[in-house]
């Protein structure tokens, strides 16, 4: 680029806007401490469209399958992120019965089925073995809370994670869950608009934390002997100290997206993962996203993408930035 000009994502991505995925209208956000792990709750308002994609080599998850834009249900009522591994899932159930109670869900003949996907993070060497069951997913959710003001650190299913495993566990440091929010000029059929996008992140990443221009923000501390990266067994059955890793995502927007653009965003979103992280969606990774769609604003969907792309890598480091729980 010449002349000086701003960047393409300076121009497309939007500004920062203070808060997280609250800055969606409609979008509750609770977070429930278990032990030295946790579960965080996204509640969304009716009508809201989801899709996702799952790219890491390890992932825990519940309803993704439900979440590809081919599957005949579209909606997505709340999304569960849990520490725990595979046993942290139990989460969703009481998130699940908390829907239930207040009548929301896809309808059916025998009444509505709450549609809920539920992602973990592998967390069980820092907690102890710890991992939130149904009734902390209940209570999660029941503490959601609309005004939530983008909470960051280790807090909620980010409560136990670490980054920068990748030279073994030993060396790993406190990760976290971050939340970050842009608003970008779009426009649909000539109109004007500004749909809000933002991300929450809970990083648990084999990987280091990077900024824009590489610089490690949280990484391997290990030892200057400690194995390379390259040194791992290449084959993915020989157990190696790597810790337990995976990051997850959920995007939030106030745009107008039907299933299959929220899986584009999706796709946009990993994007987000490869700049903040350094490796990401590695075989001992579960990195994932999920993104909801309220459709209250018309929106450009290549622009939505391209601050997803950049919102999602905001989220991710200022889970390392801003430490506001223990």
């Amino acid at each position: 680029m010449t002349g000086g000009g701003p960047r393409f994502e300076g121009r497309w991505a939007g500004e920062p806007v203070p808060g997280g995925l609250t800055s969606i209208d409609g979008v509750q956000v609770g977070h429930r401490a278990v032990g030295a792990t946790g579960v965080t709750v996204v509640l969304a308002p009716e009508g809201t469209t989801g899709s996702g994609e799952v790219r890491g080599g390890a992932p825990a998850s519940r309803e993704t399958e439900l979440l590809d834009p081919l599957r005949t249900v579209s909606r997505v009522d709340a999304v569960t992120v849990a520490g725990g591994s595979a046993f942290g899932l139990a989460a969703a159930d009481g998130v699940m019965r908390f829907l239930a109670e207040r009548g929301r869900g896809q309808p059916t003949p025998a009444g509505p089925v709450p549609i809920v996907p539920a992602l973990a993070v592998f967390d069980l060497l820092e907690s102890g073995g710890g991992h939130p069951g149904a009734d902390d997913g209940y209570a999660a959710a029941a503490g959601a809370d609309a005004d939530e003001t983008g909470a960051c650190g280790r807090i909620g299913a980010g409560r136990a994670a670490t980054v920068g495993a990748w030279r073994g566990s030993a060396g790993a440091v406190p990760g976290g869950l971050g939340q970050a929010a842009r608003r970008a000029e779009s426009g649909a059929d000539g109109t004007r608009s500004i749909p809000t996008v933002a991300a929450l992140a809970v990083v648990n990443a084999y990987g280091d934390v990077v900024d824009d221009d590489g610089s490690v923000l949280a990484g391997s501390g290990a030892p200057d002997d400690a194995p390379p990266f390259a040194e791992i067994p290449l084959d993915p059955s020989v157990p190696h100290d790597a810790g337990g890793n995976t990051t997850i995502v959920v995007v939030a927007t106030d745009a107008d997206l039907d299933a299959v653009q929220c899986s584009l965003v999706a796709q946009s979103a990993h994007h987000g993962l490869v700049r903040s992280l350094s490796p990401s969606h590695t075989r001992f990774d579960g990195d994932a996203v999920v993104v909801i769609a309220t459709g209250a604003v018309p929106a450009h969907i290549d622009r939505v993408r391209v601050a997803a792309t950049a919102v999602t890598a905001d989220a991710v480091r200022s889970a390392v930035r801003k430490r506001s729980g223990a």
